[in-house]
């Protein structure tokens, strides 16, 4: 019985593959919008065009484009990282992808998290479950591992959950309690009492293989509850910090050092009490912020004006630019992979 329902269990995650391997047609829907800025319509198609080209999981998260045609994403639950082809196919990159144990793990989010690409082109990762950021050496998930941070001050990070580059090569990255067994502030094996924001000086540099020196990591901010989703304005003078609780977006002034200013509310979004909260996020050229949010991705200006919304049938956790222009927004909600043709431009993290 344990074997086939470990069985039944690949063939759901595998996904538009029938049992003869040919993958089949997005499923299409026309978007549903929330319109609340003319601001809007300059960047959302009134005829766009929402696509179910994944399936079947439990959590999706943080997607990533790979310049040479395809996406990874994380399926946190099963532990592992996956490759979405051009063609729909859905395979294994990597798996385990967080918590390495030999024992069950115990808890809800097992794997990885949030994905970004460095200036080398390199895959590096918030180990979430792992409680780490790591980082692999070649496009393979079976490429050599460099741990980059696993603790600050002698104590094991949280639960580190979304990630990105500075292009000066530096990175930036959250660390909430989601990827703990209980996922809350009061897990046994939390180490550190807040939940902080930290940079890795000179990240890009780490020799391969090399042991983290973790005396380098730098705190940036620990007094938000629940630090979640990180993103730069297209020029990096501001980083943008999701806080799934309370429900808010903040910014911070970045310095020519690299450290940060104090911050300021962003947008206050704890009035809307639809399902979903701040979470992963990215910005355009222009630098508007496109976000998980409730009911669906929020877009908000990059003066902080509520544009409007995608709105999406189940809770979104993060998103992400791809296609060969970088127009194509791609979802991750809840146990599926969408995407959506816009006509705004995604900006590249780490490339001013």
């Amino acid at each position: 019985m344990r074997l086939l329902r470990l069985f039944a269990g690949l063939l759901m995650c595998s996904f538009f593959i029938n049992v003869a391997g040919v993958a089949q047609a997005p499923e299409k829907q026309p978007l549903k919008t929330e319109r609340l800025d003319p601001a809007f319509d300059s960047l959302v198609p009134h005829d766009a065009v929402l696509e179910k080209v994944a399936t079947g999981f439990t959590w999706v998260e943080g997607p990533v484009w790979i310049p040479s045609g395809y996406l990874l994403f994380a399926e946190i639950p099963s532990n592992s990282i996956r490759k979405l082809a051009a063609n729909g196919e859905v395979t294994i990159f990597k798996q385990p992808s967080g918590y390495e144990g030999a024992k069950p793990y115990g808890g809800k989010e097992p794997g990885s998290n949030g994905m970004t690409l460095d200036n080398n082109g390199r895959l590096t990762i918030a180990g979430h479950a792992g409680r780490n950021i790591w980082r692999l050496e070649q496009l393979n998930g079976h490429a050599q591992k460099t741990i980059l941070a696993d603790a600050y001050e002698g104590k094991k990070l949280n639960s580190p959950n979304d990630l990105v580059y500075k292009s000066d090569g530096s990175l930036y990255f959250t660390d909430p309690p989601y990827g703990l067994r209980t996922q809350d502030d009061h897990d046994p094996e939390k180490q550190l009492p807040f939940n902080g924001v930290y940079r890795i000086p000179a990240a890009t540099t780490q020799k391969p293989g090399a042991a983290p020196d973790n005396r380098k990591l730098q705190l940036m901010i620990k007094d938000l509850p629940h630090p979640n989703g990180i993103a730069f304005s297209p020029d990096e003078k501001y980083l943008y910090i999701a806080n799934s609780g309370p429900k808010i977006w903040m910014r911070y002034p970045v310095k020519p050092d690299g450290t940060l200013g104090p911050g300021t509310t962003f947008y206050d979004a704890a009035s809307d009490h639809r399902p979903g909260g701040p979470d992963g996020m990215k910005v355009d050229t222009n630098g508007n912020i496109y976000s998980a949010g409730p009911g669906g991705v929020w877009i908000l200006s990059p003066g902080g004006k509520h544009l409007g919304t995608l709105l999406m049938p189940v809770n979104v956790g993060n998103v992400g630019w791809g296609g060969p222009d970088h127009s194509t927004l791609y979802i991750m909600a809840t146990g599926s992979v969408y995407r959506v043709k816009l006509k705004s431009h995604g900006h590249t993290p780490g490339k001013p």
